[in-house]
Formats: structure tokens, C-alpha cells, sequence
């Protein structure tokens, strides 16, 4: 469960998934800079942005393993509550100087992640670490699918080559081998709710990039987080009612990871060394998450995904590269930005 710019463009979260342009970047972001020496910056970013994207990608075998002890919404609750909360005192200056157009696009954005969260937590219950990381990941293909759907942009070649491949990915790792065709009839109900996340993501990448055209990155974090986790405190008593936590030190290391390590101290990392690292280099890097997911379930939990899921693995895997490296789409703000004059 990620955090994280693709591109340095999409923001992708455990706790957001922000879009941010370049020269909005890090201008307001609230921590202090690091110094270190000139000459190893590069190295010293590269290294943090890895041990993070291995952080994202273990994320989703220690909340599997901890949903044996916590039902799935009400582990986002706790979680969310305290990312919001720490990241709400990282960004207090933000809320002195908020508009009412601010709080509106946060609240619609944080719509979306607590819709995405909880798609893809309850759907790890039911699937694999590897499946729920590799499928998340659709949606960074979707993005420029659903902008020309409902924005009609242009999609490139590049993208479009990208989108068949990640669909075809995900076709071989969703639809069991015998037969079954497009009948969802034999498709896990993990599955399908990962790619429900998948979906709210991508929208929300989407609105995140109109928002962040027009207001401070530090005030749409702030309220998409607050909203989010408004949304999942209420969303327990209502669609959970059997909702049980026991604590223990499992579970504590699971909110540990992914409210501390995964999110806020993801924020910090992040901030600073991505202002050494090529936009290129990040989105290579990025995009081991599901690649460090799938060895860490291997390691830990021992599964495999069979040549048939491997080979969607991959083809995901390719599609994402493609439609982030070659494809234009993925740089959508000039024509967000117009979208909204």
C-alpha cells in the first residue's frame, strides 16, 4: 500500500494519492530540509525512495496477516485516524489560510481514498498480498483511460499500448485458467474489489491533479485525510457490524508500518529526496512496489502466484513502465489545467 509521485506527477498514498506539478513540488512542503553532502544526494535519495518502496510493498503482507485479528474497516479507521491527526499538526499552518474551494475539493477527494481503502483492505481478506499490489497498480493505467472517457483526452500509442498490456495482466491473473472467459462468475471476490480500488484511485488521481492546480498541496492532503478518515470512523457501525480488533503486538506492528512508516514518515522521506531524483529513476523505482510485495508474501507467507498469475504479474508490471515512461498522458496537468478555467 503505497505512497508515492509517479513521475514525480502522481502522488500515490497510503494516506493520499496527490498530484502535484513541478513547481508546486516541495515550495510549501512543512518540513525542514537535510542537509548532506553535495556530492551523495543523488545516492542518499535513491536509497530512501527504495527502502520506502520496500516499506509500501511489505505493507500489504503485514495488514494481511494482521486482518486475522481486525476486521478490515475498522483497521483502516484506526489507521487513517492517526495518519489524519499526525499529518493534520504537520499541515496546522494550512488551515488559517484554507478557502471554502479548498475543503470542498479535499472533501471530494477524500471521498475517493476512503473508498479506495476500503475496497482494497476488504479485498485483501479474500486475496493474496501479491494479486491485491499488482492489481492496485491497475490504476495508474486507468488514469488516462478514464480521461478520455470522461474528459476526452488524447491517448498516445505508448499509453494505449500500455493499457492493453496491463489489461491483459489482468485478465490472466483474475480469470482462472479453464475456460471461464469474461464470466465473473469464477473471478475471486478479492479480486474484484481490489479492482473497485483500483478505479476510486484513479479518479482520485485525476481530482487531486484539478485541485492541486488551484489550491496549496499541504491544504488538499490535510482535508482529504481528515475527510477519509471521517468516512471510515463512520463506516464501521454501518457496514461492519461483527467489527473486532484484538490487540496485540501483531496488530500493533501493522498500524505501526502503515499509519507511521508507510504514511507520515513516507511524507518526510519523500519531500526531500525526490528533489535529487530524475522523474524517470522515480517512476523505475515506484514500480517495484508490487515487485517487493510479491518476494516479501513469498518470504513470509510462502505464495506463489503459478505461471499463469506470473506472467499477468508481468504483463502489469510492463503495462505500468510503458503508459508511465513512453506514454504523454501521464503528465496531464497542462490540459487539467485548462479542463479547469
Amino acid at each position: 500500500m503505497c505512497t508515492h509521485f509517479l513521475s514525480n506527477k502522481y502522488f500515490v498514498t497510503d494516506a493520499s494519492l496527490i498530484f502535484l506539478s513541478p513547481s508546486r513540488s516541495f515550495s510549501r512542503f512543512p518540513f525542514s530540509p537535510v542537509t548532506f553532502n553535495p556530492v551523495s544526494r543523488s545516492l542518499k535519495a535513491h536509497i530512501l525512495l527504495v527502502f520506502v518502496t520496500f516499506v509500501w510493498g511489505a505493507t500489504f503482507v503485514v495488514i494481511k496477516d494482521a486482518l486475522s485479528l481486525v476486521t478490515p474497516l475498522l483497521f483502516n479507521a484506526v489507521r487513517m485516524v492517526i495518519s489524519a491527526a499526525l499529518l493534520a499538526v504537520i499541515f496546522r499552518r494550512e488551515f488559517a489560510r484554507m478557502t471554502r474551494g479548498a475543503v470542498l475539493s479535499g472533501i471530494v477527494i477524500g471521498t475517493f481514498l476512503w473508498a479506495g481503502y476500503e475496497f482494497q483492505t476488504a479485498g485483501l481478506q479474500l486475496t493474496t498480498p501479491s494479486k491485491s499490489a499488482f492489481l492496485t497498480g491497475i490504476s495508474v493505467v486507468l488514469v488516462p483511460v478514464l480521461l478520455a472517457l470522461f474528459w476526452r483526452r488524447h491517448v498516445n500509442r505508448w499509453t494505449l499500448m500500455g493499457v492493453i498490456a496491463a489489461f491483459i495482466g489482468l485478465y490472466l491473473m483474475t480469470v482462472p485458467a479453464g475456460g471461464a472467459g469474461m464470466s465473473l462468475d469464477g473471478i475471486n471476490t478479492g479480486d474484484l474489489m481490489t479492482l473497485g480500488c483500483a478505479v476510486m484511485f484513479a479518479f482520485q488521481i485525476i481530482f487531486v491533479g484539478r485541485a492541486t492546480q488551484r489550491f496549496p498541496y499541504g491544504q488538499i492532503v490535510a482535508v482529504q485525510l481528515i475527510t477519509c478518515a471521517v468516512w471510515m470512523v463512520i463506516s464501521v457501525p454501518v457496514l461492519e457490524r461483527s467489527a473486532h480488533i484484538t490487540w496485540n503486538v501483531q496488530v500493533l506492528w501493522a498500524l505501526g508500518v502503515t499509519a507511521l512508516l508507510g504514511t507520515v514518515v513516507a511524507f518526510a522521506v519523500q519531500g526531500w529526496a525526490q528533489q535529487f531524483t530524475p522523474p524517470t529513476h522515480t517512476a523505475l523505482i515506484f514500480s517495484l512496489e508490487p515487485v517487493f510485495a510479491g518476494v516479501t508474501s513469498y518470504v513470509v507467507l510462502g505464495e506463489r502466484l503459478g505461471w499463469r498469475g506470473g506472467v499477468g504479474a508481468i504483463l502489469i508490471l510492463a503495462g505500468v513502465l510503458v503508459s508511465e515512461l513512453l506514454g504523454t498522458v501521464q503528465h496531464p496537468e497542462s490540459e487539467l489545467a485548462e479542463e479547469a478555467r
